[in-house]
């Protein structure tokens, strides 16, 4: 058995236009907008969903959103989400990035959420 959640949605944006997103939505979300250190792709908008990490991520793509699911096995949730018809697009350290029927991209992680947190929130799978 393993477990997962929701845990972000990404507004991805192209990076010439990051900054001005991450204005927008912050101001659209009454959040605050927070780059993240050591992760200059990320802008934290903070306060925009609670319970939910919402950040604009600067990409060399089109504009979209997707979500990241975390989880305590990162491989046997991804082998879930193949299951119900998503399909891998690509990895990059432990993350799984998949594309679900529909055309929509999500990201499965390991858990990034304070414990208390995902073990409070998260769904149990077999």
């Amino acid at each position: 058995m393993h477990r997962s959640r929701v845990y972000a949605l990404l507004i991805d944006t192209p990076t010439p236009e990051a900054e001005a997103a991450a204005a927008f939505w912050a101001a659209a979300l009454g959040a605050t907008a927070r780059p993240l250190p050591g992760e200059e792709q990320f802008i934290s908008l903070h306060g925009a969903m609670p319970g939910l990490i919402v950040a604009v991520q600067s990409v060399d793509d089109a504009p979209r959103f997707h979500v990241d699911i975390e989880t305590d096995d990162v491989e046997a949730e991804t082998r879930r989400l193949l299951g119900l018809g998503a399909e891998e697009v690509s990895r990059w350290r432990e993350c799984r990035t998949l594309r679900v029927p529909g055309g929509h991209l999500m990201c499965v992680l390991p858990v990034h959420s304070d414990p208390a947190v995902f073990e409070a929130e998260a769904s149990t799978w077999p």
